[in-house]
């Protein structure tokens, strides 16, 4: 199983609008993290379309969260970029093993599959895992691994407004 690399890319530019009370252009966030604006702009508008963020319209205008940090968790990121489809796809396949292939099972009582259960399992051990680890958690987090003054220039990079033109 592997994500795309735009739950990483979401993750890391969803924490830098946290405390921002402006909002930041998707031309900010795809220079200072160094990945495709095109790329970023797509998932932006995954996230705007659950409700995640919201698109705030005008020159200086940009992306804000549209709820609090605390209410956004992980999980929430990943359905939003990869969308809410199981990861695990059962295909049934014991149904058409030579017990069961001439035999019309729909009533069987050992019809659920061992395999499938074990796999959702799993997978809803996960989801709950990235359920109780939110927006703020991990700017918790990163305020703690980080060195303070990482996290003081990342803030003064986004509250400047023109930060696009800091390569210039």
């Amino acid at each position: 199983m592997q994500y795309s690399v735009g739950v990483e890319y979401a993750l890391h530019c969803l924490v830098y609008l946290i405390p921002n009370e402006s909002a930041i252009g998707i031309k900010e966030l795809a220079f200072f993290q160094g990945i495709p604006e095109t790329y970023l702009s797509k998932i932006f508008t995954k996230l705007t379309k659950v409700g995640i963020i919201s698109s705030v319209p005008g020159v200086k205008g940009g992306f804000k969260l549209a709820r609090d940090p605390g209410d956004i968790s992980f999980w929430d990121v990943v359905e939003a970029v990869e969308g809410k489809k199981p990861i695990f796809q059962c295909q049934n396949i014991k149904d058409k093993g030579y017990l069961y292939r001439d035999r019309d099972c729909s009533d069987c009582a050992d019809s659920s599959c061992t395999i499938n259960l074990v796999m959702l399992e799993a997978e809803e051990t996960m989801r709950s895992y990235l359920q109780g680890k939110t927006l703020s958690w991990l700017e918790e987090e990163l305020d703690r691994v980080l060195p303070a003054q990482r996290r003081k220039d990342t803030r003064a990079f986004f509250a400047k407004g023109n930060s696009t033109n800091a390569g210039e």
